[in-house]
């Protein structure tokens, strides 16, 4: 295995997480009697260029097939989030009728119907049947292909580039990111701007938050890193925004190193907090594995303890980092009985690997649980509440996710 940017071997552990099936692979119940394949999850460090990444064991199409479950708009809070983006874009940018608005990975379409909506150009790049479907229905123009440098030339062929290129949590999901990020380029005008949002590896290391961690996401990244392979591009970062989405993100803006774009002070500041917290030091990278067993012991203790007690324990939110929690902490229906979710794709189904049945959340109207785990902790917020109405009935609500927390409502 080499790294997927400098093509240097890869030598540096940051944490196996033993064997998973896809974390969005969710199963029927006809499934349920067949073979379920499962995948090392082993992470490393490049220790040259410091990219974190996945060792290549699952392929692109592996894990977003057709019948992709994770649809965008489920999340309110993130639908505002994409809201607001689109809203002061459109200002901060003077887009208009005559501009073009590309996103790759658009989804099921939840950010660029906002740009429609003003009356602005848009163009989806979806490779999941199942979520461009939902775009196309909603009268955006959507591709459904993989982004690649092909792909790139033949948009651009026919008169297509972007004002602006936005890429929402999609940089971490692509194998081969040097021929992604020169796809990038190719779709960008020359005075275009680029925006990528992508979970901060920092933040990772430094909330311990293993659990986003999955076969979806190839690599994990530093801003000092993304430099490096945006300047292999001939693209350069000229702002950065910190974001709290996904347990700490990063928003960075793009150009094409000609553009007219000035060099924000953000920049060097990130580059400083990077070089402070260690990312250039592989000592940094070397806790990771001690203190996700400690987080996995202490979750199963507080289940064998409510199993002991005769308490009822059920979880909320079908994620793909509930699902690596739970299959690295071997928990089946025995310790959760049950987990529900608002994604209709998702109901009647089972979570890969823990085989932990999925139900509307009607469900919980009547089944209670003594307590209700919150697999997607980074929306702990907004479940707690949708959920309020719970609080009479004396559910308790639970977090494993930096720490075992149970929550005050």
């Amino acid at each position: 295995m080499k790294c997927r940017f400098c093509s240097e071997p890869l030598e540096l552990d940051l944490i196996d997480l033993g064997f998973a099936p896809p974390s969005n692979a969710y199963l029927s119940k006809e499934e349920l009697q067949r073979p379920e394949i499962y995948y090392p999850l082993h992470i490393q460090v490049c220790t040259t260029c410091h990219l974190v990444q996945t060792r290549d064991y699952v392929s692109q199409t592996d894990v977003f097939k057709s019948d992709y479950a994770y649809f965008s708009s489920t999340s309110s809070s993130w639908l505002e989030h994409a809201r607001h983006f689109a809203e002061r874009s459109i200002l901060e940018f003077g887009l208009s009728q005559n501009s073009l608005v590309v996103e790759i990975a658009s989804n099921d379409g939840y950010l660029l119907k906002n740009y429609l909506e003003a009356g602005i150009g848009v163009l989806g790049i979806e490779p999941t049947r199942s979520t461009s479907q939902v775009a196309i229905a909603c009268g955006i123009e959507t591709i459904v292909e993989f982004l690649d440098e092909s792909l790139s030339l033949r948009i651009k062929s026919n008169g297509q580039q972007a004002d602006l290129l936005i890429g929402n949590n999609v940089y971490a999901h692509v194998p081969d990111i040097n021929d992604f990020t020169s796809a990038l380029a190719i779709l960008l005008k020359p005075q275009g701007c680029l925006v990528l949002e992508f979970p901060h590896i920092l933040r990772l290391l430094q909330e311990q938050t293993f659990d986003t961690i999955y076969h979806e996401h190839f690599s994990y990244h530093s801003l000092s890193t993304v430099l490096k392979i945006f300047e292999k591009a001939s693209l350069r970062i000229w702002k950065v925004e910190e974001l709290k989405t996904h347990g700490g993100s990063l928003r960075i803006y793009g150009c094409h190193e000609s553009s007219n774009f000035d060099r924000d002070p953000s920049v060097d500041k990130m580059i400083r907090v990077e070089e402070e917290f260690g990312l250039s030091n592989l000592e940094t990278y070397s806790h990771l594995q001690k203190q996700a067993e400690s987080i996995k012991d202490s979750l199963l203790e507080f289940l064998l303890e409510q199993k002991k007690l005769g308490k009822s324990v059920g979880a909320y939110g079908a994620a793909a980092k509930g699902n690596t929690l739970l299959n690295f902490s071997g928990i089946k229906p025995d310790l959760i009985q049950f987990v529900v979710d608002a994604a209709d794709a998702k109901q009647g189904k089972y979570l890969p690997g823990s085989h932990i049945p999925i139900y509307p959340p009607t469900y919980l109207d009547f089944n209670l649980p003594d307590y209700l785990i919150i697999l997607p902790w980074n929306l702990q917020e907004e479940v707690r509440s949708q959920l309020s109405h719970l609080r009479a009935e004396k559910v308790q609500l639970v977090i494993a996710m930096p720490n075992l927390k149970i929550l005050d409502w």
